[in-house]
């Protein structure tokens, strides 16, 4: 696959026009909004290449995501036994005091209760779920299946990002990897976690016709599909402390027997180079 070096400025495209198309009328666009903030007539450039082909991102359901996002969804997507091994996926790998973006975020955004941390910038589509998550402390909307870069963030400003049970939604993939690698610190993780739940008809033909293993493997092209990024890391289980409750002692006792009680727990994630 050849080497597209792709604008961190808002692409023109839209979910329609990647039915049977591809990233080629992109590719000549170089631009960076840290440049134009420094006044700096060189761009950062944010090396990608294409994954998926225009078939694959296409979703059953071709409306206007804004329309689907604009009534408030006060619900949890996942159970409380993967919810909790990604607090402690959390707990475990961000630094408190740091600065977070939560991506494509909503009204609970996990992190660990008993941890501070700097600043932590929200991601959605929602203005009332975002509103009521009282872990984020500003954020912004942006329907990134339109306008995947070109974020008010500036180059190399944060500790983490962090996106969760989402991913199977973005039709440029490739493209919001490369824009969480601009605004991410050198050194700086990006965690991407996800089940086998959906929206189904939201979600893309190659996340919908997949496995959970063809999933996690996919997840790692789009980081792969980035050179600033380190080897990704997948991680399939998280050791959660043992919980008291009655409830904890539920979730401990089926995970014991097994028998597909949980939401399976993936997560891939990848800390930017330090030359990046």
């Amino acid at each position: 696959m050849t080497t597209a070096f792709l604008t961190t400025r808002a692409c023109p495209c839209t979910p329609q026009s990647f039915q049977g198309a591809t990233l080629n009328h992109c590719r000549t666009l170089l631009t960076s909004s840290g440049s134009r903030r420094r006044g700096n007539a060189m761009a950062m450039r944010v090396a990608t290449r294409e994954v998926l082909t225009g078939s694959q991102r296409q979703k059953m359901d071709p409306s206007d995501d804004t329309m689907f996002y604009d009534s408030p969804k006060i619900v949890q997507h996942v159970d409380d036994g993967f919810r909790a091994q990604l607090t402690q996926l959390y707990r475990e790998r961000l630094p408190p005091g740091g600065t977070m973006l939560d991506l494509m975020s909503s009204w609970v955004s996990h992190l660990p209760p008993e941890v501070t941390y700097a600043k932590v910038v929200g991601h959605g589509m929602n203005a009332e779920e975002l509103s009521r998550n009282p872990r984020l402390d500003s954020f912004f909307l942006r329907n990134l299946n339109v306008d995947p870069t070109g974020w008010a963030l500036a180059d190399n400003s944060l500790d983490a990002v962090l996106c969760t049970v989402s991913v199977q939604y973005l039709q440029q993939p490739e493209r919001v990897f490369g824009e969480v690698l601009r605004v991410l610190k050198p050194g700086g993780v990006f965690i991407v976690s996800f089940s086998n739940r959906m929206f189904f008809t939201k979600a893309i033909a190659a996340w919908r016709d997949g496995t959970d293993y063809s999933r996690i493997q996919l997840v790692k092209q789009y980081f792969g599909a980035c050179p600033g990024y380190e080897q990704p890391e997948v991680i399939n289980r998280v050791s959660v402390p043992e919980d008291p409750s009655l409830l904890g002692k539920f979730w401990t006792a089926a995970g014991a027997l097994g028998g597909g009680m949980h939401d399976p727990f993936h997560a891939v994630l990848a800390q930017k180079k330090m030359e990046a």
